[in-house]
């Protein structure tokens, strides 16, 4: 077992806990709460002996295999495949000794190590990796492209993986979920309740928390309090505790204050003083207990719009996606849809099915290929998505990100407004070049509110975002009085705002019959559908599904016959993957020419009149950035999807 014996921690001058006793057994499925900057990840880096304890000890057996994700996102020409393989340390140094034994003619030896290979299941480690990848939402092409042909969204994806390939004792996982979407989540999921070893994982996904962890260890007041449940009976008992202590508290204030009041009428009294002397002492013995606090740092709530119109926006048979002429992808069809006042809609569908190129067409930022789209004159939107914080500027402050949009505002009122956000003290005014992922969604969030939107589009709005945050999100959105549409990974925050769920789904939108509880089976149901079409095509017949279904696969090639079609397929497809390479370099210059425009049109001195003609050029130059941009977008879609069908 993982035993901490009275553990004590700092990082610099903070005490992160101290005196921390607790007790993880083998198959135990631990999830660590508390708020940012209590010690979770400083407790992982103790367990991987990256940190050096300040007092007491984490001992656990010295053979236990440890797995963890790591941070650092890969690089590398090493295919996908090969990468997540290379989890399985013991299996690399088998096959190593077996290259070795080969070479030089050792049969006894050999014969052992193959044994040995068999006993570890190394046979099927190609069909376990593949598996692996599939459910982390690769396709069967992705696993002989190397690591450099991934964003770093995938990347991140191929070391969760690769942690998983890791036949562990103990899986530490911090975050899993930031870079998954909800059918990758329900996934993953699934492959940790089965997982035979110790787990602790750190989380901000209540749902997730819920579904796999048998005890909940929380990090408060410099203290690891473990609790026997999953999340919701944590914060059952935590809440009868708080309630109980706040009791005992109050009892223990109204004892405090009659003794006082005895020692002050009866000290200077003779006859009285010798009682009043032994309540002093008493009242210097009594432990005080500590008030209940439980208070959340954000605040806020959604300001009312100022006008909201009958229908905000309606479409009639409308088709959109990319690209144009022969090479027009097309996304969804001949959709009809219409959002009303109060309409509260959580969109779900599988993988790529295009719920993010659904709500840029309701948010106005992706033009219809056909149908007709009208947005009322009074819709005002306000519209949260991942490149949003991107186009944040990191030489500002949240108070300067909120003076470009109300130059009038007086800077209390900008405090006193960012504070609900977290943004309090030096924090408003810091340059947000430091901020965490969370900390830039949260400005986010606030910049987007404070616009009064009757219309609100959220994409993903709660990566990064730690419970707490979550939490005042969805209590702001249940009682916002304008319209939200709501793609989320975050089931709790779809569960308690939405009232309707939409498919997004074979190019269609519809009304999802079901429960949101019911869509991982759905979900489920509806990949084995496609499984089986897969198998039963002609030019499936012999090929693996994108499931990595052993049953379904053909015999494993040797990796000197895998390495040679690898190197055929490389070979095949070099002229295309550079022609991608040279527009991606044209995309990422023309993305720092806007960037530097954009500086420079947040500049005040700009729009003076002396400086008007520089204005002029400046937007003319960004005009013509901005469409060749979006060419050179169009042409790498088309190159990718070339690319595809060559794979």
């Amino acid at each position: 077992m993982l035993q901490a014996i009275n553990l004590g921690i700092r990082r610099g001058v903070k005490l992160l806990f101290k005196d921390t006793s607790f007790q993880i057994h083998p198959g135990q499925k631990v999830g660590l709460t508390g708020a940012n900057g209590t010690g979770k990840s400083s407790l992982f880096a103790l367990i991987l002996r990256q940190l050096q304890s300040d007092s007491g000890d984490c001992i656990y057996p010295d053979n236990w295999v440890i797995a963890h994700v790591a941070q650092e996102i890969p690089d590398g020409e090493q295919n996908a495949l090969d990468f997540v393989l290379d989890g399985d340390i013991e299996l690399r140094q088998v096959q190593q000794s077996i290259a070795e034994a080969e070479e030089n003619n050792e049969g006894i030896l050999l014969a052992t190590l193959h044994t040995h290979l068999d006993n570890i299941d190394g046979y099927s480690a190609n069909t376990r990796a593949s598996q692996l990848l599939a459910g982390l939402g690769f396709a069967r092409s992705d696993e002989s492209r190397s690591i450099n042909e991934f964003s770093g969204g995938w990347r991140m994806r191929l070391n969760l993986g690769k942690a998983l390939m890791c036949r562990s004792d103990l899986l530490l996982l911090d975050e899993p979920t930031n870079h998954l979407d909800l059918d990758t989540i329900i996934w993953l999921e699934s492959w940790l309740k089965a997982y035979r070893g110790t787990l602790m994982l750190i989380s901000h996904d209540r749902d997730f928390l819920n579904n796999i962890c048998t005890h909940i260890a929380h990090l408060e007041h410099q203290k690891i309090q473990l609790y026997t449940g999953n999340y919701t009976a944590f914060e059952r008992i935590r809440a009868e505790r708080l309630a109980a202590q706040q009791s005992a508290f109050e009892k223990q204030q109204r004892n405090i204050a009659h003794i006082e009041s005895y020692i002050t009428r009866f000290r200077a009294k003779a006859t009285k003083a010798k009682q009043a002397q032994s309540r002093l002492k008493a009242l210097e013995r009594m432990q005080t207990i500590a008030p209940a606090h439980v208070d959340s740092p954000f605040h806020f709530s959604l300001f009312e719009p100022e006008k909201i119109p009958n229908s905000l926006l309606h479409m009639e048979n409308v088709s959109a996606g990319y690209g144009t002429g022969d090479k027009r992808i097309q996304i969804i069809k001949d959709v009809d849809f219409q959002l009303l006042p109060g309409d509260r809609i959580g969109l779900l569908g599988p993988n790529g099915a295009g719920k993010s190129t659904f709500i840029k067409i309701l948010a106005d930022q992706l033009k219809i290929q056909q149908g007709e789209f009208h947005l009322a004159k009074e819709t005002r939107i306000g519209y949260f998505a991942q490149h949003q914080i991107e186009q944040l500027h990191d030489e500002h402050s949240p108070i300067e990100h909120l003076q470009q949009i109300d130059k009038n505002a007086r800077e209390a009122d900008l405090r006193n407004y960012l504070g609900r956000f977290g943004f309090s003290n030096d924090m408003a005014l810091s340059k947000i070049e430091k901020f965490s992922g969370g900390e830039k969604s949260r400005l986010v969030l606030a910049l987007l509110i404070y616009q009064r939107p009757n219309l609100l589009l959220l994409d993903e709005p709660t990566n990064h975002l730690d419970l707490e945050m979550r939490e005042a999100l969805a209590e702001a959105l249940q009682d916002f009085s304008g319209a939200m549409v709501i793609v989320s990974h975050d089931r709790y925050l779809l569960s308690v705002t939405c009232d309707q769920l939409l498919l997004v789904n074979q190019q269609a939108v519809s009304e999802f019959p079901l429960s949101l509880d019911e869509y991982p089976k759905w979900l489920s149901e509806h990949n084995s559908s496609r499984l089986r079409d897969l198998n039963t095509s002609p030019e499936n017949a012999t090929g693996r599904a994108a499931t990595g279904s052993a049953d379904s696969r053909p015999a494993e090639l040797s990796n000197k016959d895998r390495k040679r079609q690898e190197a055929e397929q490389r070979k095949k497809t070099q002229p295309l993957r550079k022609k991608i390479q040279k527009i991606e370099a044209n995309m990422e210059e023309s993305s720092h020419k806007l960037e530097d425009i954009n500086q420079q049109l947040a500049e005040s001195d700009i729009y003076s009149d002396t400086n008007k003609q520089k204005l002029q050029a400046l937007l003319l130059e960004k005009a013509d950035l901005e469409k060749t941009h979006e060419q050179a977008e169009l042409e790498w879609l088309d190159a990718n999807e070339e690319l595809e069908n060559m794979s």
